[in-house]
């Protein structure tokens, strides 16, 4: 071997060290506005989170992140495009329930919920509570329950649509009270509230925050939170778990990225989120739409999907429900 050949190899590993020891786009990253997709119509409940954690997360970053709302198609419209998209850490996702149960309840997805993306952090959570017509004859869960088993189908709830977070909490109390109920779904959780303060309903499982002013006006009855914790919303409210049901269901938040995404590019996004969830500002926002913040590393997400997919996917199945 010439001197010279030595000379020009030594030159192509030197050049070539950089791209072992850092991944694909991990330096300098960000360098441009980021786009987090929301799979919800704007001014909803995860279009709300989802700015209030944004604007701290730019200002660590040093970048744009540009909220792109891509409703529709039980929220699989959204998470496609995520899926589809380069894994480069300038398109992310929103996650919610729908990431841990639109694999058992749609048998033709063209992505795979599960395995097309990776964590980077939960944002948060809020409590579900189990509401009904100020009228009504149920004063309290047991009551209801008792009903439920003695007419089995007697009973309806209402939710947002098929396999919503209310939907997957109503089914959970069902299988933890031992009873029947009749599910009437709706486009949107506004429209089954109005079917309840009418009479139309016999129960419901939804955010406190979509509910309280009814529940503090008289008009609705609150009976259990469906969490471990209660909700500062309606802090007098007993849990379903201190009641004798275990039941544990909430909403929850938290940001994906397409599978493929370099670590140090998730690890960024990571130390970013968590800084944005410890900021004053952001923290009192969450208390005061009856959410609170999570954080934590991408691994505990990860766990925590695996987790709510294996028992929901259980659940689904065991049900026979469908969205198809």
């Amino acid at each position: 071997m010439t001197s010279r050949t030595r000379r020009t190899l030594a030159t192509a590993l030197l050049l070539a060290i950089p791209c072992l020891v850092l991944p694909a786009h991990a330096a300098g990253y960000p360098d441009k506005a980021i786009t987090v997709v929301v799979p919800y119509s704007p001014g909803g409940g995860v279009d709300i989170i989802t700015r209030l954690i944004t604007t701290p997360m730019a200002q660590t970053l040093g970048q744009s992140l540009v909220v792109d709302n891509k409703p529709g198609g039980g929220t699989n419209i959204g998470m496609s495009a995520v899926a589809r998209s380069p894994a480069n850490g300038y398109t992310l996702l929103t996650s919610s329930n729908t990431l841990t149960t639109n694999k058992a309840l749609y048998s033709k997805l063209n992505f795979d919920p599960l395995a097309d993306f990776v964590p980077i952090g939960r944002i948060g959570e809020a409590a579900l509570v189990v509401v009904v017509n100020a009228k009504s004859p149920y004063k309290t869960l047991g009551e209801l329950v008792a009903a439920g088993k003695a007419k089995p189908d007697a009973l309806s709830f209402g939710t947002a649509g098929v396999g919503s977070s209310g939907h997957m909490a109503s089914e959970l109390l069902l299988r933890a009270g031992s009873f029947k109920a009749v599910h009437v779904p709706y486009k949107g959780g506004s429209s089954a509230v109005t079917d309840l303060l009418g009479g139309r309903l016999d129960f419901m499982a939804i955010n406190p925050l979509e509910v309280v002013s009814h529940v503090k006006n008289g008009s609705l009855r609150a009976l259990a939170m469906l969490n471990t914790k209660g909700s500062p919303l309606l802090p007098e409210v007993k849990t379903a778990q201190s009641l004798g049901y275990n039941v544990q269901a909430t909403v929850w938040w938290g940001l994906n990225a397409p599978k493929g995404t370099p670590a140090q590019v998730i690890e960024t996004l990571n130390k970013a989120l968590n800084a944005a969830l410890a900021t004053p500002e952001v923290k009192t926002r969450l208390a005061e739409i009856g959410a609170t913040p999570v954080g934590g590393t991408p691994a505990e997400f990860a766990q925590f999907i695996q987790a709510e997919s294996a028992s929901l996917g259980e659940l689904i199945k065991s049900a026979g429900i469908t969205a198809d």
